[in-house]
């Protein structure tokens, strides 16, 4: 169940994605927060600016892992414009942390780029995070917010 707060966490990922839109990157932003509610820590895609495996998510669970107990790591949540992909539900995984709650899925993504002809440059099988990682406990698509994200997407595609 999506609460306000979780609404408020989520919002910001949309802006943080949008963000990373500005910058070039692809859009996609993400948030870190503790059990008590208190933001951690947040970032962007910066697959152009700094490497192709910079995603938000990979981010956050690398700073989880170094400046977070494994109490308050399995606690936390990670609010995220999109589904983690298989590296970033991997590093979630390793690093210990606790519930994700995503605005778009990987499978909505892929029909997006599918009605938009775009195909995947990427040599790598989309995988829900439940594959991946099947202990966390997950939450997303949230309708409403993906619908923000998907004109994102889009955005992205168009700027080429």
């Amino acid at each position: 169940m999506i609460s306000d707060q979780d609404k408020i966490h989520l919002r910001r990922c949309v802006e943080l994605a949008s963000e990373a839109l500005e910058a070039g990157d692809a859009p996609f932003g993400s948030v870190l927060v503790d059990s008590d509610g208190q933001v951690l820590q947040e970032d962007r895609n910066r697959i152009n600016s700094v490497d192709a495996t910079y995603h938000p998510e990979i981010a956050l669970a690398r700073w989880a892992a170094q400046n977070m107990s494994e109490t308050a790591r399995a606690t936390a949540t990670v609010y995220t414009s999109g589904e983690h992909c298989a590296m970033c539900s991997a590093a979630h995984g390793l690093a210990g942390l606790g519930r994700i709650v995503y605005i778009s899925s990987a499978k909505q993504l892929g029909e997006w780029m599918a009605d938009m002809g775009v195909e995947s440059p990427l040599s790598i099988n989309t995988l829900s995070i439940t594959e991946i990682a099947p202990d966390i406990a997950i939450e997303g698509p949230v309708a409403g917010l993906d619908d923000e994200i998907k004109s994102l997407q889009q955005r992205f595609v168009k700027q080429g």
